[in-house]
């Protein structure tokens, strides 16, 4: 039986119910109480003091909390997310545009092609949860809700529906913001500390699972600092409190109301909730929605390098004597890093004074530093003592997708295609499962209705080539956009690779 994470996508399951039935009235008021030597002592039952009081007991004298005060006043600012997805393609029924016309259609899907074998529009419709965190109508949720979206309907705690417009997403933290309009302040809820919840801490998670409505569920915190490969900058807190299919966006409070989390993912051998579940931190919220109001995206530092754990294998062969800190297995050419005196091989133990005890730190670290920042790096070179410094840059991906909306697409008059693209860099790779010898573009994010959408072009592609030329970098994808226009052209040709699959894709050039 395999175990998986799931971001809170499950099969729901039905269970059997055990009720206990009333205890029959005590024909005898003794207690024997068995002997090693296989005697027994007998007691008068007026001589045993009973274990508990013989009248139920109020919640409150025995220390269990109660969340009913809590739960009505936040409950109004959760919200459930509908979305709806336009799964229609560009292509034909096998994902290739040049596949036969005559192939036989099975009944049973006939209805999802049209006449030409292309794939029919139909709709997917799905929901998750959300909440408002501040009255003018910002919605925080995950971006797995909303990914691949052609419409987002926001439900409020009163049933009224609002079209909401997608402020900006990032899938590195799976973090979303929504934005609706409404002619009234709203009631929203405030970002707690989590920094300070503790393990065993009681949380309650809101949201809509399964589609029931609003719904609450109780537990603890059961860990922190949980990385479940989901992300690069992974800092989940676990929770035993129950998160199913709707949960995902839903927020996690803490006693006194504040959110210290966003309930997203589950671990489980079924799919279902076993009272393993994980929610990104209210620090790491708080920084990437106030990123995503300010521009739509989130800027991220970056050094350029390649890092990897320090293993008591590799301590040892290091000469450490424990393992700590943060390999550097290489250095970026080109890369911020690579104007300094970092080797392959240094071992950084400390970033700005903060000691670095896992080498996740250091890119969490180097994240949420801006551009420009100098950052001071304690190193262990051959078990010698040395200090670098550093001019943190900004993260190509970012950098690559800003550059491809902006300038001069945006700009300069070329047509609009919808498309944030990103460079090619090492840790892009990585990132992506991208290998070394792939060449091309990545797609970081596509615009909803735009050109490039409804070509089929998807966030995760790699664009190899425009036309007949193969291209590296988005300033050329932007170029020849605007060559194509200026020559009167209609649609823009390229080479498309995603999932192990080519296809040439047509996207139409809107002035």
């Amino acid at each position: 039986m395999n175990q998986e994470f799931h971001k809170t996508s499950v099969e729901e399951r039905t269970g059997v119910v055990s009720r206990s039935r009333p205890a029959k009235t005590a024909l005898a008021v003794a207690v024997a109480i068995s002997l090693a030597g296989g005697g027994a002592i007998w007691a008068s039952a007026k001589e045993v003091q009973p274990l508990t009081p013989t009248a139920p007991v109020a919640p409150a004298l025995i220390g269990l909390p109660g969340f009913a005060d809590v739960v009505e006043r936040v409950t109004p600012a959760v919200v459930n997310v509908k979305v709806t997805s336009d799964t229609t393609r560009r292509m034909g029924r096998s994902g290739h545009m040049d596949m036969p016309r005559d192939l036989p259609i099975p009944e049973p899907f006939r209805h999802f092609f049209d006449e030409q074998g292309q794939m029919a529009p139909h709709l997917v419709e799905g929901q998750g949860s959300g909440f408002l965190v501040d009255p003018q109508g910002f919605v925080v949720t995950n971006n797995h809700v909303i990914d691949g979206a052609s419409q987002v309907t926001v439900v409020l705690n009163d049933g009224a529906e609002h079209q909401a417009r997608v402020v900006g997403r990032d899938d590195k933290s799976d973090l979303a913001l929504l934005k609706i309009e409404t002619s009234q302040p709203l009631p929203y809820v405030e970002l707690g500390d989590s920094s300070k919840a503790r393990v065993g801490d009681w949380v309650l998670a809101v949201g809509n699972p399964f589609g029931l409505g609003g719904s609450v569920n109780a537990g603890i915190i059961s860990a922190r600092g949980r990385d479940i490969h989901a992300g690069p900058y992974d800092d989940y807190l676990q929770i035993d409190a129950a998160i199913n299919r709707g949960n995902s966006g839903g927020p996690l409070f803490d006693t006194t109301g504040h959110v210290i989390g966003v309930n997203t993912a589950i671990y489980s051998p079924t799919g279902g909730n076993v009272g393993i579940g994980f929610a990104i931190p209210a620090e790491t919220v708080r920084q990437v929605v106030a990123d995503l109001r300010d521009d739509g995206r989130v800027e991220r530092g970056w050094l350029g390098l390649q890092i990897q754990e320090v293993t008591p294998e590799l301590a040892a062969g290091l000469g450490l004597e424990r393992p700590e800190g943060v390999l550097v297995a290489d250095v970026v050419a080109g890369g911020p890093a690579s104007g300094t005196d970092l080797q392959a091989g240094d071992v950084i133990v400390r970033a700005n004074g903060h000691q670095l005890e896992s080498y996740r730190e250091l890119p969490k670290l180097v994240a949420a530093t801006k551009a420009g920042t100098r950052m001071q790096l304690e190193v262990l070179r051959r078990g010698k003592p040395l200090e670098v410094a550093v001019t943190v840059g900004q993260m190509p991906g970012d950098e690559g997708a800003v550059a491809a909306q902006d300038t001069p697409e945006q700009s300069g008059g070329a047509p609009r295609l919808g498309l944030y693209l990103a460079l090619l860099t090492p840790d892009v790779r990585a990132q992506n499962g991208l290998s070394a010898d792939q060449k091309g573009v990545l797609v970081a994010q596509v615009e909803r209705d735009s050109p490039a959408a409804k070509a089929g072009i998807e966030p995760g592609s790699l664009i190899s080539m425009v036309g007949a030329e193969p291209v590296d970098s988005p300033d050329q994808i932007v170029a020849a956009a605007r060559k194509a226009a200026d020559e009167g052209k209609q649609a823009l040709i390229m080479r498309v690779e995603r999932g192990g699959r080519t296809l040439f894709v047509a996207v139409p050039l809107a002035a």
